[in-house]
């Protein structure tokens, strides 16, 4: 067995575990509200913009890692794909963080509007959920230098994160008048 096959089969179990806990614990601590626990913590909602910006960091780097990459510059491709990473995990982080001091924020939208932003954001939460796998997935593959896989799955990979990070600002950018 090579070794780099021997890297991935070490990582799928792990892959697996996150896949699941991630999108669980998440749904777990958006329930929990650190004031009905005791815990004073001012309400950090200086949080939305801030995670929406990063959202839109993740995407502008996602698109620069793959311009990287069609140049030819490994190494390059490699930072800004790391970086979205680190990127997005920053940003579930604010977002949970958020959610534990602040009450949701209701969409005051009316009309048709409302049903296009349910539909964004129905679809940036089920496709986040989907690109957890998908991503350290590919992000493996790349470990594992298996680059002829991680290049496919990267494919699909790549549009799926992309529509995440960018549909992130729109929604923090339609709901943004209904913060209190």
């Amino acid at each position: 067995m090579d070794q780099n096959y021997s890297i991935e089969n070490k990582f799928n179990k792990l892959i697996i575990i996150v896949s699941i806990l991630i999108p669980i614990v998440v749904a777990l601590l958006f329930t929990v509200k650190l004031k009905d626990y005791g815990i004073n913590v001012a309400p950090l909602s200086f949080l939305p913009p801030i995670y929406a910006t990063i959202n839109g960091f993740t995407a502008l780097f996602l698109i620069l890692g793959v311009i990287a990459i069609k140049k030819g510059n490994r190494k390059i491709h490699e930072r800004f794909m790391k970086a979205a990473l680190m990127l997005s995990v920053l940003f579930l982080v604010m977002y949970v963080a958020y959610h534990m001091t602040s009450d949701s924020t209701p969409y005051g939208g009316e009309g048709a509007i409302r049903y296009v932003y349910f539909f964004i954001l129905l679809s940036h939460i089920l496709l986040s959920i989907a690109v957890i796998p998908l991503v350290l997935i590919t992000y493996v593959k790349a470990l594992a230098e298996r680059f002829d896989k991680h290049k496919k799955i990267a494919k699909i990979t790549f549009p799926i994160w992309l529509y995440v990070a960018i549909t992130g600002v729109v929604v923090y950018l339609m709901i943004a008048p209904y913060y209190v």
